[in-house]
């Protein structure tokens, strides 16, 4: 009878261990993957119910000496989505004492199988648990021009640790070599997750800075910090979804949301029309406010921004007089009309024109000159 007593706790113990550990790994975090509970939309289920929003929008004030790279990285975010919604500022001298907006907020991208997906316009990458009905996310940087990432279902095929790499025979003669060992110069950093495509992969980097930018020729690379858990997160066998969605519809409280991001390969020659398309295939575009549809796709900040609204039930829907814009909360008025101001300067409404201002030309330079594009 003892020893049963003492199996059943240490059974226990077990049990609650794993369920700590697995807690843990999900438990949203700034600088670390977070993980968000989802409920994505189903036909028969109640639109009211869908929770395909996830994550919460965060602040920060610049203090001495940081950098805008360093500000996303502590936040677990891509340089690109600070990028987007402060396209005039220095990345490498943001002024000390202002306060920033940190994106942490996200709406899921359309899925099927549920395992990783990759939306390229955001630079991001989901891992769902749907057993849990779970999701983790995580920064990327992805193929440079005329190197783009290739979209397609695919499914992880090999993992490594420490892996070499062995350079295409096209990049031997820039790199001077046939194969890179482990170590610091290795562009792969220290895990790689090879998928069905022969040559790609998900990997780390020994060029942090290179997450969200297009600097690769063609895989997807992730912080170190990011690559550790996601090895440690997926299988031999997990699909993987590679999608181009610039524009994504969730849901969360009833309210309907859009999340628009640039164009990086050009694919897209009319967002506006696309999506309102799908919206009225979606038989939501007679609920959306037009004026909110038309400033979200005009200025393409990256985050979700509230639409349109359901209402109990799901079986009417109205547009939306608030909530407000969740980029407006948390800023000082002065610090808002230096963002319209800046806007104005910039002559386009294209986040892209600022990313590719002057300041980023350098930072790129920079980029190459200090680290190897690499896969």
């Amino acid at each position: 009878m003892e020893r049963e007593r003492l199996l059943l706790l240490m059974r226990r113990r077990l049990e609650w261990g794993l369920i700590a550990i697995l807690f843990w790994m999900l438990l949203p975090t700034p600088a670390h993957g977070g993980g968000f509970s989802y409920r994505l939309p189903t036909p028969d289920s109640d639109p009211g119910t869908w929770r395909t929003v996830v994550g919460v929008m965060r602040y920060h004030t610049v203090a001495p000496k940081e950098t805008l790279l360093d500000i996303a990285r502590k936040y677990g975010l891509g340089f690109n989505e600070l990028r987007i919604l402060y396209p005039r500022m220095d990345p490498w001298i943001p002024e000390r004492g202002t306060q920033l907006t940190i994106p942490t907020r996200w709406v899921l991208p359309p899925t099927r199988l549920e395992g990783i997906v990759i939306n390229l316009p955001e630079l991001r990458l989901y891992r769902f648990f749907p057993r849990i009905h779970m999701v983790k996310t995580y920064p990327i940087g992805i193929g440079d021009q005329g190197w783009e990432t290739p979209e397609g279902t695919y499914r992880i095929v090999d993992r490594k640790e420490d892996p070499t790499w062995v350079i295409p025979p096209s990049l031997r003669p820039k790199y001077g070599a046939a194969r890179i060992p482990p170590g610091p110069r290795n562009p792969l950093g220290k895990y790689w997750l090879g998928i069905s495509l022969d040559g790609y992969g998900i990997h780390g980097t020994n060029f942090p800075w290179g997450v969200g930018r297009l600097v690769s020729h063609g895989c997807i690379r992730l912080y170190p910090e990011h690559i550790v858990q996601l090895f440690q997160e997926v299988e031999v066998g997990t699909p993987v979804e590679i999608i181009y969605e610039p524009v994504k519809i969730g849901f969360e409280r009833g309210r309907i949301y859009i999340e628009v991001h640039p164009d990086p390969y050009g694919k897209r020659s009319n967002l506006e029309e696309e999506t309102k398309i799908r919206l009225q295939k979606m038989g939501l575009w007679g609920y959306i406010s037009i004026e909110r549809f038309h400033v979200a796709l005009r200025e393409r900040r990256g985050v979700p921004v509230p639409v349109g609204n359901l209402r109990k039930g799901g079986d009417r829907l109205t547009a939306l007089n608030g909530p407000k814009d969740p980029l407006n909360q948390g800023i000082s008025h002065s610090m808002r009309r230096r963002l319209d101001d800046e806007k104005r300067r910039d002559g386009s409404s294209d986040p892209l024109c600022g990313m590719f201002g002057l300041l980023e030309r350098r930072a790129l330079r920079l980029c190459h000159h200090q680290g190897p594009q690499g896969p």
